[in-house]
């Protein structure tokens, strides 16, 4: 994830958005391997996966916007 920038981020927003889009992404594999025949277990909850899944999805979602906010920020700066 941090292969998008040169260097080490030195805006704390930039490196926390980053840190949300990383355990966002994990999170969301985590939670969608649970839906797999090999992986799922009689007591699975699939509707509470599914609002798991959702909530990954809008954490990711959010931190990529913020990422592309502060980095047209800086750009135009």
């Amino acid at each position: 994830s941090t292969s998008f920038f040169s260097q080490k981020p030195k805006s704390e927003l930039v490196r926390t958005s980053l840190r949300l889009l990383t355990s966002s992404a994990y999170r969301l594999q985590s939670e969608c391997k649970k839906t797999l025949p090999v992986e799922t277990c009689p007591t699975t909850d699939i509707q509470l996966v599914t609002q798991q899944v959702i909530q990954c999805a809008y954490d990711i979602a959010k931190a990529a916007k913020q990422l592309v906010t502060i980095t047209t920020k800086e750009n135009n700066n």
